[in-house]
């Protein structure tokens, strides 16, 4: 190997573990000790101590000195925010969301699709006492969820052959599809209502109803779901949450510069009120 494919392959490395260093730290949403990178990364500790020391001095990384601990630091931070400027999904969502939690005064949740994980991006508590416990970034397997369904259904059908081939769908409740089968044909139910349920298929007690959110080009690139817990979400309320969620996501759809010109999708959409 020449000189200057040695230095690149060793640049790719060290940008891998650098990137690796991030989504430790962001997934695991606590400060680290050097010792837990060690545990969670295995890398060489004379790399390790290098990289951390670089990625502090660029300010990616802050180092408290009496902890012995790295949190994420200001450069992270202004990322979060230009992301959020560049991709202002949630920002737009948001007044939609409410919209739907007040006429349904239940939890209202938006995600996207991450690399076939759902991504909860916002969420606006519901009025009740009795609340689901779930959170913004909030990672989760799409199957079981009515989010991930509306989600799946979007992408092309051959992407979601291609991966559900020889995947476990891990079974969360009784409920949960778990067959990859089952859940190719649930699928397509869901393309031909424009809705999806999560029937306690991810939590027991735990129910919610899900439609998508479509951009100027007519992709799928956001589910908003009303959340709420089984004992209190009967077909009447799942009905209403159906019927404000379809008009709150056609009016983003819209803001977003989303045209329905399909007259099938359109007689599909004065259906979408009867689950």
């Amino acid at each position: 190997m020449n000189q200057r494919l040695a230095t690149s392959t060793t640049s790719v490395k060290s940008a891998l573990r650098v990137l690796q260093i991030l989504e430790v730290l962001t997934r695991e949403g606590r400060p680290f000790q050097f010792s837990d990178f060690q545990e969670a990364l295995g890398y060489p500790k004379a790399s390790l101590h290098a990289l951390l020391r670089t990625m502090t001095a660029a300010r990616w990384l802050q180092f408290d000195e009496e902890e012995k601990t790295y949190r994420l630091g200001v450069r992270a931070w202004e990322s979060g925010v230009a992301y959020s400027a560049m991709e202002p999904i949630e920002a737009q969502a948001r007044p939609y969301l409410e919209r739907v939690r007040d006429l349904t005064t239940e939890t209202v949740q938006l995600a996207v699709l991450d690399d076939f994980e759902v991504l909860y991006v916002d969420k606006v508590e519901g009025q009740h006492m009795l609340r689901l416990d779930s959170s913004v970034g909030l990672r989760l397997e799409p199957h079981a969820t009515g989010v991930g369904k509306i989600l799946l259904a979007g992408l092309p059908e051959e992407s979601v052959v291609d991966w559900v081939k020889g995947r476990r769908l891990e079974r969360y409740t009784p409920n949960t599809i778990t067959r990859s089968a089952r859940l190719l044909r649930e699928l397509e139910d869901v393309r031909e209502r424009g809705y999806a349920f999560d029937d306690e298929e991810r939590t027991l007690g735990a129910a919610c109803v899900a439609v998508g959110i479509r951009n100027h080009s007519g992709a799928c690139i956001a589910a908003m779901s009303v959340s709420a817990p089984a004992v209190r979400f009967g077909r009447s309320q799942r009905a209403a949450a159906l019927k404000h969620l379809n008009a709150a996501a056609g009016d983003l759809s819209s803001a977003l510069g989303y045209r329905n010109t399909d007259p099938s999708q359109a007689q599909r959409g004065r259906n979408h009120g009867k689950p």
